[in-house]
C-alpha cells in the first residue's frame, strides 16, 4: 500500500458569491481571524503527513502563491525588529522548498477537470484531494483520520457526514455498507437525491483520497450537470472497479465558500483563541441583547 505523499487543492474558481471582495483577492486568500483559508487547510493536509502541495490555480491567483512562497524583506524587517515570535510562526507555516507545485486551469469546467489537471505532478499514486473553501476543525484533523481509514482499508476513501434526512437534496449521498474501522464500506453514490431515494443520510463533506486510475477515466469523462466535468461521475465509474470507504468525520465543519459559513467560521475560530474569546463573546452578548 503506498503511503498518501501527495495533496491536490483546487484553487482556481472565481469566488463569484464574495464579489466585490473577491474582484482582486482570491477567495482562498480571505482571512478567518489571523489567516487566509487556504492555510487552514493546507496546515490540515501537513498534520496528515503530506510531503507534497499541488495547487490547481487559475488567473489572478498569484497571491496564493506568494502566501507560500519565502517573504525575503519582510522576515528581514521582523528580524530586525525583534519580532521573532511571528517570525518563527510565519516560517513554520510555509513549505520547504520543493513542496509546492502549482499548475492552471485555463478553462473553468469543474472540480474533476481541476483534478485532472494535476495528474502529472501527482504521478501513478493514491492522493488527498482538500476542497479550500472548506475549514475542518477537529483532533486530530479530517485528513489526519482519513489517512489512518485509508492504512486499514486501501482503496478509496470519502469523509461524510449526517445530515437531516430532510436535505439530502442538497448533497451528494453515499449508501452504507458493512462497518470498516471508523466508517463503513460505500455502496452507492447518488448526487443530490430526494430524501425518498437517498439510500443514506451522509453525505460527502469535500475531503477525499482516491487512486490514480481516477485520472484516466477523468480524461474521457463526459460533461455533467453545469455542464462540467464531475469528480462524482468519475468516482462512480471507478467504484465499478475499486472499493470506496466513508470516513464517518465527527467535528466542525465551515463552508467558507458561502458568506454565512464565512463568518460562522470567524466568529467559532476566534471564540477558540484564547487572547480573543473574553473581548468576542463579550461582543456577542451585548449585540444579542440588543438586537
Amino acid at each position: 500500500m503506498k503511503k498518501i505523499r501527495k495533496a491536490v487543492f483546487p484553487v482556481a474558481g472565481l469566488g463569484t458569491r464574495f464579489l466585490p471582495a473577491t474582484k482582486a483577492l482570491p477567495k482562498e486568500m480571505l482571512t478567518v481571524v489571523d489567516r487566509p483559508v487556504i492555510q487552514y487547510v493546507v496546515d490540515e493536509a501537513r498534520e496528515a503527513g503530506i510531503e507534497h502541495f499541488i495547487f490547481v490555480t487559475g488567473r489572478n491567483k498569484t497571491a496564493i502563491e506568494d502566501h507560500f512562497d519565502v517573504a525575503v524583506e519582510l522576515y528581514d524587517t521582523l528580524s530586525r525588529r525583534g519580532k521573532n515570535e511571528i517570525l518563527e510562526r510565519l516560517k513554520s507555516m510555509q513549505p520547504q522548498p520543493g513542496e509546492t507545485s502549482y499548475t492552471r486551469q485555463q478553462v473553468p469546467l469543474g472540480l474533476g477537470h481541476a483534478v485532472w489537471c494535476a495528474r502529472e505532478l501527482v504521478g501513478n499514486e493514491p492522493f488527498a484531494l482538500l476542497l479550500p473553501d472548506m475549514i475542518m476543525q477537529s483532533e486530530p484533523g479530517c485528513m489526519k483520520q482519513m489517512v489512518e481509514l485509508y492504512e486499514e482499508t486501501g482503496g478509496n476513501v470519502l469523509a461524510v457526514e449526517e445530515c437531516d434526512p430532510s436535505e439530502t437534496h442538497k448533497y451528494g449521498i453515499v449508501g452504507r455498507g458493512r462497518d470498516a474501522h471508523t466508517g463503513f464500506e460505500i455502496t452507492s453514490m447518488v448526487e443530490k437525491p430526494k430524501p425518498e431515494d437517498a439510500p443514506s443520510p451522509f453525505y460527502i463533506n469535500g475531503r477525499y483520497i482516491l487512486q490514480p486510475e481516477i485520472f484516466s477515466l477523468l480524461e474521457n469523462q463526459e460533461t455533467g450537470a453545469g455542464g462540467e466535468i464531475q469528480i462524482t461521475d468519475a468516482m462512480l465509474r471507478l467504484h465499478a472497479e475499486q472499493p470506496f470507504y466513508a470516513h464517518i468525520y465527527r467535528g466542525s465543519t465551515f463552508d467558507c465558500g458561502s458568506p454565512e459559513g464565512f463568518i460562522k467560521a470567524n466568529i467559532a475560530l476566534a471564540l477558540k483563541d484564547e487572547t480573543l474569546r473574553p473581548n468576542v463573546a463579550s461582543f456577542m452578548q451585548d449585540l444579542l441583547q440588543k438586537a
